[in-house]
């Protein structure tokens, strides 16, 4: 992800998209009560029932749905959702609070599973919904998602994952000797706190089939970029072009010789990856056994 300078709201770096400003300006607590009408949204996607779905959006006003690609109508996002055939669906709500008499606002994340067994296919979306009682009913008025994806999307952003006190450079040594002594390699993995991708792909290595091959076989070190201010010497060094965007990887022998170094932003979009990438990169580099 490269650099803009401009705060973001919270929404807005919850989703990479256009914040929903209804949603953005809420005050009130959040709470964790379920939210019923929310459950039957979701009991209506895992059954397929378009019909049923449709009718849960607001028709006066129309409802408007953000996205990625821009703002759509309900039929849109009746087609986005059932189109992923889910056949369960884990739905995790981070937040559910009413600003005021009518109205709630709701965000959360699913993971989506379309298959069974081995032939099963999981994505995830975050989505903030915005809904309002109409005739005594509630349906959805506002809402804003992100695209379908492979790889879980953090709701949250305010992980330090990069140290800014840190000497990379220190860093770097200690991990080399800590890989020889471990016969292991060594990844550098270029990013600042403010890059979205970068905390997609941090989570991503905690998955557990990621994180056991990292644990195994790697000594890593997060390398903070800052706003492209800081240890952009290491980016030349270690033949990485940071100007191409974050996060950015690099890989090092126990002896500091450089094995691999991204040269084309492979994983500057982060978001766009699937899990199986990560780990054929992983065990591609890995140290032999």
């Amino acid at each position: 992800m490269r650099f803009m300078k401009r705060k973001l709201s919270t929404i807005l770096l919850v989703l990479g998209i256009a914040a929903c400003q209804c949603v953005a300006q809420a005050s009130s607590p959040a709470s964790s009560a379920v939210f019923p009408p929310l459950e039957q949204w979701k009991a209506a996607v895992i059954s397929g029932n378009a019909t049923l779905l449709r009718s849960m959006y607001s028709s006066n006003p129309p409802a408007h749905v953000k996205s990625s690609t821009g703002v759509a109508g309900a039929e849109a996002d009746t087609d986005f959702w059932i189109g992923l055939k889910a056949r369960r669906m884990k739905l995790n709500l981070v937040k559910s609070d009413s600003p005021y008499p009518g109205v709630q606002q709701v965000l959360f994340d699913v993971e989506v599973h379309s298959g069974t067994g081995a032939a099963d296919h999981v994505a995830y979306v975050n989505e903030a919904q915005v809904w309002q009682q109409q005739g005594g009913q509630w349906r959805i008025s506002e809402a804003q998602r992100t695209d379908a994806a492979k790889l879980q999307q953090p709701l949250s952003t305010s992980k330090l994952i990069y140290d800014d006190n840190a000497d990379a450079k220190a860093e770097i040594k200690q991990a080399l000797a800590a890989a020889a002594k471990g016969h292991k390699r060594v990844l550098l993995i270029f990013g600042a706190n403010w890059c979205y991708d970068c905390h997609v792909l941090d989570l991503a290595f905690q998955r557990p089939e990621l994180a056991s091959v990292l644990k195994q076989n790697y000594e890593v070190v997060h390398v903070d970029v800052g706003e492209y201010t800081k240890n952009m010497d290491l980016g030349q060094q270690y033949e990485v072009p940071l100007k191409k965007g974050v996060p950015a990887l690099a890989v090092l022998d126990s002896h500091g010789k450089l094995l691999y170094s991204q040269q084309s932003g492979e994983f500057e979009k982060a978001r766009s990856l699937a899990p199986e990438d990560l780990l054929a990169f992983l065990n591609k580099w890995k140290p032999a056994q």
